[in-house]
């Protein structure tokens, strides 16, 4: 998305800054930042005490013992974890930040909640912070070296254009935290989930809404702005840029086909 768009939309800090990772030849600047970001997106933002830090997994990170990944699931098993996240929180609320601090999206679907329900009730809690880690998604995504971050504001191969709306649901703003939201006592996708409807999108910052909030209009058109994938089978040298106006109804289709014609979402505002 552009810059307007993203601050309009109340991302913009994410939007602007590049993924976090431990290259070869680190510095200790390097890793205070690998550590900061890995417990900002882990634990959602949520304010910690210096006694809380998890010093010795961070010190097996800065010997190379253990890899980012590595250190992400230390957090992640840690007890800390479970207590600001798992004892007093509803299993799916607690689902849906699994989702969002360890693969950076919001879960698709219910099939992906009733999935890690099932999986925890199984196998226990060890196995459902795992479950997400050992992932070819996150391999795919973060590998062993990259910070898990926020991927759902952007459309990307793979990722179903349901989960931008979803993502809104979950993020609540770039000084919130996880913890301070409100309603942690209880799921926010439950219902649009069960119904297989695309959530509204909800800015955090302003309160405004693209569509589907109490007393928007359904019937307001919608600026989509893509960057067109190449067609042919001769290299691109300049992608061309397309706008569409849809209304509210539209555009979880719109956004669909596009994301299956291989084009990139630049953009989404009111006409």
């Amino acid at each position: 998305m552009t810059s307007t768009a993203a601050r309009q939309l109340g991302f913009e800090p994410f939007a602007e800054s590049a993924p976090v990772e431990l290259r070869s030849y680190w510095t200790e600047d390097d890793i205070q930042a690998i550590i900061h970001a890995a417990y900002r997106q882990v634990f959602g933002n949520d304010y910690l005490m210096q006694s809380e830090r998890l010093t010795s997994a961070e010190s097996l990170l800065r010997q190379g013992d253990i890899t980012v990944r590595e250190f992400v699931r230390y957090l992640a098993q840690s007890e800390l974890y479970r207590r600001k996240f798992f004892y007093s929180t509803p299993q799916v609320r607690f689902i849906e930040l699994n989702y969002k601090h360890l693969l950076g999206r919001a879960p698709y679907d219910e099939s992906e909640i009733a999935y890690h329900v099932d999986l925890y009730t199984q196998r226990g809690y060890e196995a459902e912070i795992d479950s997400y880690i050992d992932s070819l998604e996150y391999q795919t995504n973060f590998g062993e070296a990259i910070v898990p971050y926020y991927r759902g504001f952007a459309t990307q191969t793979g990722q179903k254009t349901v989960g931008f709306n979803r993502m809104f649901q979950l993020y609540r703003g770039y000084a919130n935290s996880d913890r301070a939201q409100g309603k942690n006592k209880s799921a926010w996708l439950t219902q649009d989930l069960a119904r297989n409807l695309a959530s509204p999108i909800q800015t955090p910052s302003f309160g405004r809404g693209l569509a589907g909030a109490a007393g928007d209009e359904r019937g307001q058109l919608y600026r989509v702005r893509v960057m067109q994938a190449n067609q042919g089978r001769t290299p691109q040298i300049r992608r061309s840029m397309g706008e569409y106006l849809v209304t509210y109804d539209q555009l979880s289709p719109t956004l669909q086909r596009l994301n299956q014609r291989g084009s990139r979402v630049v953009s989404i505002s009111p006409a």
